[in-house]
């Protein structure tokens, strides 16, 4: 019943787009001056992330892996030089993706196309806007060129992605302008246990907050927006409405359909998978039972069936988190 609705839901923004999108066109026949679409409009900014809710989104590093994401039912592709367990093992600096194979992605697939910049790299961030891609991650993947100040994003068009471990670092990305919030988990590891501890302190502090809207203490919001140098009138919105104000995946760590059903049951809206499709030894088959899970992850029949699809002998490597010395932690860059 939930996926019904969710699908409802979705089918009446897709609606609502297109009859914007209509009325634009009739406005320009008439001879009407129109801000173009893709000018920073919440259109752009929320309602195009709205549309990935419940879905999918994978890493990719070439043509053939995009194709593969996209048959699977992917609802976008992260485009990456290398994939996160690549770049831990790899070292050295890691930049945003070789443009002619964004460009070559583009050409080949129909799904929405993002990829990487470098935390606080704003021109990265402008030739990704500049060619075109559909969502930029400020990713802590990447080494980051300023471990302080993020791209101030509203100066973009594009949306943005951000990485969040608690929920004042997620406010803080949303009040820079981030459309969309993904917990940032410990990328490149196959272990998903930092992406929940990620996704309950979110939760337990708007619970939090919610208790205190509800208990008509405004001041107590306004002393933990303050306490964790956060706007309150992004705090008074979160208390408000008992969620983020804006779209929230899981990341960091997803290698199994179970995994993409845990975040989901934990309140994700969709899930991004780095490392866990194309490290394992079953990318095309491993694809696919991750969105059949995240799919029906309420559903323990379809999820058992979607893990029966791929062996844990096939899965990629994993890295034991607690083995990584902190200056290797990817998670701790750019707060």
């Amino acid at each position: 019943m939930k996926l019904i609705d969710s699908y409802a839901v979705l089918e009446k923004i897709r609606d609502l787009i297109y009859s914007l999108l209509e009325a634009r066109d009739r406005a320009m026949e008439n001879g009407l001056e129109v801000i173009p679409v893709r000018t920073a409009t919440p259109l752009v900014r929320y309602g195009f992330i709205s549309m990935l809710k419940g879905g999918v989104v994978m890493d990719v590093t070439n043509e053939q892996q995009a194709e593969i994401a996209e048959d699977a039912g992917a609802v976008g592709v992260m485009v990456l030089d290398k994939l996160p367990y690549d770049v831990r093992k790899a070292g050295g600096v890691a930049r945003t993706a070789d443009l002619n194979v964004i460009r070559a992605v583009m050409e080949t697939i129909t799904i929405p196309v993002s990829a990487k910049c470098r935390i606080g790299h704003y021109w990265e961030a402008k030739l990704l806007e500049e060619i075109g891609v559909d969502l930029i991650d400020e990713s802590e993947v990447l080494t980051p060129t300023d471990e302080k100040a993020h791209i101030w994003k509203w100066e973009f068009r594009v949306p943005f992605v951000n990485g969040a471990r608690s929920l004042p670092e997620a406010l803080r990305r949303i009040w820079e302008g981030a459309s969309m919030i993904r917990t940032k988990g410990e990328a490149g590891t196959g272990n998903v246990a930092e992406a929940v501890r990620h996704m309950k302190a979110v939760n337990r502090d708007i619970a939090v907050l919610r208790g205190y809207y509800k208990a008509g203490d405004i001041e107590a919001i306004r002393l933990y927006a303050k306490s964790n140098n956060v706007p309150f009138e992004l705090a008074l919105l979160t208390a408000r409405l008992g969620r983020l104000p804006v779209v929230n995946f899981a990341a960091g760590g997803i290698a199994t359909p179970a995994d993409a059903a845990l975040m989901m049951w934990l309140g994700a809206d969709g899930v991004f998978v780095g490392s866990g499709i194309f490290k394992s030894r079953d990318p095309e088959q491993r694809a696919q039972a991750i969105v059949l899970a995240t799919t029906y992850w309420d559903d323990p029949e379809t999820v058992a069936e979607a893990q029966s699809m791929v062996s844990e002998r096939n899965a990629m490597p994993g890295i034991d988190i607690t083995r990584l010395k902190p200056e290797e932690l990817l998670q701790i860059r750019g707060e």
